[in-house]
């Protein structure tokens, strides 16, 4: 079973991302000149979503069964709980999984693609709004301005690299929104000894791992991220 995509671009931004400032819906019509909305449905699952999180993961659905598991599991809470999905766009592997589950659930789905990688990633005609943009550095900017919350799931460089690059604009101070690893079965733990041990050499420090949040469980670690960016969607106590 698999849909979407973990290919993640390999450009710097050429200025920083104040996501911040911007806000989740700080794009109005084309999100930028050279991006353009291929596909709206005229009824969307929800007009206004409770909350929206973006979900980064792999293109492939992993050897371990429990990753797709939890791919779909998480797709099924932010749809049960009136939320919005931001992603990748493609439907192949944990991306497409997380996706269909989501609208299957009742939620609402946002892709952003590269043009050059919408036949490689099997493109997510499905979403309710998917954008089509001209490089990878406007899907990582878009993705991030649509959202109010990150969570990593297990996936390949591509993966990576956008849990490291909205990791490293939280330290920066591009934006102040919560960030999240999932750390599912143990994938990684290795990752994580290694960045510990950067700290330990003086490279990183004990404030830059406290901006993350790990957790072993997907919709435990989902909860935390949207009670931690302000939401209460329906079925959370909200934290005092």
């Amino acid at each position: 079973m698999g849909f979407g995509v973990g290919l993640a671009g390999a450009f710097p931004p050429r200025t920083p991302v104040l996501a911040r400032r911007l806000g989740r819906h700080a794009l109005g019509a084309p999100p930028t000149a050279r991006a353009t909305q291929t596909q709206k449905t005229e009824q969307t699952h929800m007009s206004t979503p409770a909350f929206s999180l973006c979900v980064y993961c792999g293109s492939r659905p992993g050897a371990d069964p429990q990753h797709a598991q939890a791919a779909q599991a998480l797709g099924q809470w932010i749809g049960s709980r009136g939320g919005q999905l931001v992603y990748g766009g493609g439907r192949n592997g944990l991306m497409g999984i997380t996706a269909l589950a989501t609208r299957h659930s009742g939620g609402r789905v946002v892709g952003v693609i590269p043009s050059s990688l919408v036949e490689r990633e099997w493109a997510n005609h499905d979403c309710d709004e998917l954008l089509v943009v001209e490089t990878m550095h406007e899907r990582k900017r878009i993705m991030a301005e649509r959202s109010d919350a990150f969570l990593a799931l297990p996936g390949g460089i591509g993966t990576f690299e956008e849990f490291f690059e909205v990791w490293t604009w939280r330290q920066l101070g591009y934006h102040d929104k919560p960030v999240g690893l999932l750390n599912l079965g143990g994938y990684y733990d290795a990752m994580l000894t290694f960045l510990n041990g950067s700290v330990r050499e003086g490279f990183m420090n004990d404030g830059q791992m406290g901006l993350i949040r790990v957790d072993t469980q997907a919709i435990a670690l989902a909860e935390q991220l949207v009670q931690a960016a302000g939401f209460a969607p329906e079925g959370i106590s909200p934290q005092i």
